[in-house]
């Protein structure tokens, strides 16, 4: 042991270092540190295996992470990790192989970085980010050249719910007046998405064929589409189960088909196959653009019924005229009027609006199967001084 005026103690076989002097650390003690978390700088001179990637190489792995990745965090993510990635996170290539699910914004989330990243992913050629900006710039925003133009450049690329939109649109004459409806422009347009699958437009332009609405008459045509959109559900609803680990046994098919054969089914002699409205299967997850606009529209009634004026409310619609737009009522579609009396009444209670025939079909399996009275039993209940209350149609 050395003395005070030496330069250490020795302190049970460890050697203790005094004031003024470097204490050196023990591997031990550096293990322990990296164990416990700690950070561990990177050797001067050491190698960087990032440089060593080529530029290309990264940007494939990049795409390769926007295409599976599971919310826009993922993608913010890269840019914070470093300037090379940042750079190379900015390319056009990354933001158009974006996957749908880091595209789904929220109504409640809504502000202008999320409106810049939309545009930024839709200006790369994104199709799913051209029809949910789309959709949120003509029904909620009020921006109807706007919204229709990323609505059409989505349709162009193959997209088919934008091709189906426009067709509602088309149908209704939505963001102009009732003469700007334009029947066979919306009954092409619903045949150039079901061509591409969309079970909606299929059961859309099989009505369009059996009324005429259009198109020519062709009943049997008609009838085949509705089949094949029902079969077209059918598979829809078997390949997530089977993707989803459910299983396929939990689907309702023999209980629907019981029920409807014993009601006499609709329009099809007792088969949900053949049946105006398919099967009464589970309601799958909304669109994240119709998600949008249902929570939207749900916020600004909230707010209005508050007395405040919703905050960035730029639908292009002023209260006295905004209150009288009625929303669609299946409540996962969420389009609104853009005019007074746009939508379709249901002809029977006269309480339902729609937007199209599909969602007529998908509220009458969901609720409305149960609600819809006839108009003229509810008059003449009232006029026989508080009878019994008519039931619903089965």
């Amino acid at each position: 042991m050395r003395t005070r005026s030496g330069s250490r103690y020795s302190n049970g076989g460890e050697v203790v270092a005094l004031v003024g002097q470097k204490r050196k650390r023990s591997a031990l003690a550096v293990a322990g540190e990296c164990a416990c978390g700690g950070r561990r700088k990177r050797l001067a001179g050491g190698p960087d295996y990032l440089d060593a990637l080529p530029d290309d190489l990264v940007l494939s792995i990049l795409t390769k992470l926007a295409a599976s990745s599971s919310a826009p965090s993922d993608l913010l993510s890269v840019h914070l990790t470093c300037k090379r990635l940042n750079e190379l996170g900015g390319h056009d290539m990354v933001f158009a192989k974006a996957s749908p699910a880091s595209l789904a914004v929220k109504a409640a989330a809504w502000s202008e970085p999320a409106q810049r990243f939309l545009k930024r992913c839709a200006d790369a050629g994104n199709l799913e980010a051209c029809y949910i900006l789309g959709m949120i710039r003509f029904y909620c925003q009020g921006s109807r050249s706007g919204g229709a133009a990323l609505l059409a450049r989505a349709a162009v690329g193959g997209h088919a719910a934008a091709l189906y939109s426009l067709a509602v649109i088309q149908f209704n004459g939505s963001g102009g007046a009732k003469s700007d409806r334009d029947l066979r422009a919306g009954a092409a347009l619903c045949a150039r998405a079901a061509a591409l699958g969309h079970v909606d437009a299929l059961r859309e332009l099989g009505h369009c064929l059996q009324d005429g609405y259009g198109v020519r008459r062709d009943p049997a045509e008609g009838r085949r589409l509705l089949v094949a959109a029902n079969a077209r559900e059918l598979t829809l609803a078997l390949s997530a189960a089977t993707a989803s680990r459910h299983a396929v046994t939990a689907l309702p098919f023999a209980a629907a088909a019981a029920a409807a054969a014993a009601a006499g089914g609709v329009g099809g002699g007792g088969c949900p196959l053949l049946s105006d409205f398919g099967w009464s299967l589970p309601e799958a997850e909304p669109h994240a653009a119709n998600q949008f606009m249902v929570d939207w529209w749900a916020s600004r009634c909230a707010a209005q019924a508050g007395g405040k004026k919703p905050d960035g409310d730029s639908s292009g619609v002023d209260g006295s005229d905004g209150a009288e737009l009625r929303l669609c009522s299946h409540v996962r579609c969420g389009r609104r009027e853009t005019r007074r009396h746009e939508f379709r009444r249901c002809s029977v209670c006269g309480a339902a609006n729609y937007c199209s025939r599909a969602c007529q079909a998908l509220d009458w399996k969901r609720a409305h199967k149960a609600q819809c009275v006839a108009m003229d039993r509810w008059l003449l209940a009232g006029v026989g001084g508080g009878g019994e209350v008519p039931q619903p149609q089965q």
